[in-house]
């Protein structure tokens, strides 16, 4: 509704990226529906498809060379493995798997016989990749597996969240932003569009947390605002590191705009602190 009033105010304006991303949202959210409603494995099944793309999209975002190819496939495999230890409920694993043993075992396909050239690049952004685009985004399916009683609705609501968040800044920053945060990472990102997603995504925390979580109103605004600054760093750091792969390509940079990656970058920061907040203030996690 927001969306349709501010296009029709301003009609010189373009607002496909925003329209895009409103749309990609809303298909996240039905799948996010149904998967997290319905039956957990679905929804593990879902995530693991999703995290896979993502990932795919960030590989090819680097510039490659043949003795990377290797490593891309372990890092690959690391997919399921991750989504295993969610499955059989081994929180352990599932919190170290990919900052330890992944971060340890993963040098060695590049170490033998591969030469040592471009070997600190190579496996520090595919290491990079696999802590935001699996790690980071993996913490989805756990809620339905850690909360049986309430993690779809968690999901749900953090999903919501998040997407009002990306929406509210980017509009905002649009119609009457004009103090850009990091003009040279994402000119799109202004003061006036992070204080007004802020206040919108508490808000929205504070009326809706009866419906979809077990949480108390004031953890509910805390969320609200943890939920709000996260995918702000989240969508700031995904533009940083998409500028910075992308520097000299400004077409495949173009095509990326409508990619996963640019639709979950946000989660990626939401999803485990938010996961992590509320396993450390509640029990039932």
């Amino acid at each position: 509704m927001v969306y349709l009033a501010v296009v029709r105010l301003q009609p010189d304006r373009d607002y496909k990226v925003i329209g895009t991303r409103i749309k990609t949202w809303w298909g996240m959210f039905f799948i996010f529906c149904l998967a997290t409603l319905f039956n957990p494995i679905v929804s593990l099944l879902s995530l693991m498809a999703l995290t896979f793309f993502a990932l795919k999209e960030y590989f090819s975002m680097i510039r490659t060379r043949k003795a990377d190819r290797r490593l891309f496939l372990w890092a690959y495999l690391a997919i399921p493995l991750q989504f295993y230890w969610i499955y059989i409920g081994w929180y352990g694993m599932f919190i170290v798997f990919i900052p330890i043993y992944v971060f340890l075992l993963l040098p060695l396909p590049r170490l033998i016989n591969k030469g040592t050239g471009g070997f600190l690049r190579s496996v520090s952004s595919t290491q990079w990749g696999l802590m935001l685009m699996v790690f980071g985004l993996s913490h989805l399916a756990y809620f339905p597996f850690a909360a049986p009683a309430y993690g779809g609705g968690l999901v749900l609501f953090l999903v919501l969240l998040t997407q009002l968040n990306d929406v509210i800044h980017y509009l905002a920053s649009m119609y009457i932003g004009k103090k850009k945060i990091v003009p040279t990472a994402n000119p799109h990102i202004t003061w006036e569009g992070f204080i007004c997603a802020f206040i919108a995504t508490t808000a929205f925390s504070y009326l809706v947390h009866p419906y979809l979580t077990p949480f108390g109103s004031q953890f509910a605004l805390i969320i609200g605002m943890l939920v709000s600054l996260a995918g702000f760093f989240g969508s700031l750091t995904i533009s940083v590191l998409k500028r910075d792969l992308l520097i000299g390509d400004s077409d495949r940079a173009e095509a990326l705009k409508e990619s996963y990656l640019s639709r979950v970058d946000s989660l990626t920061y939401t999803a485990p602190v938010f996961f992590h907040v509320i396993r450390y203030v509640y029990d039932f996690m």
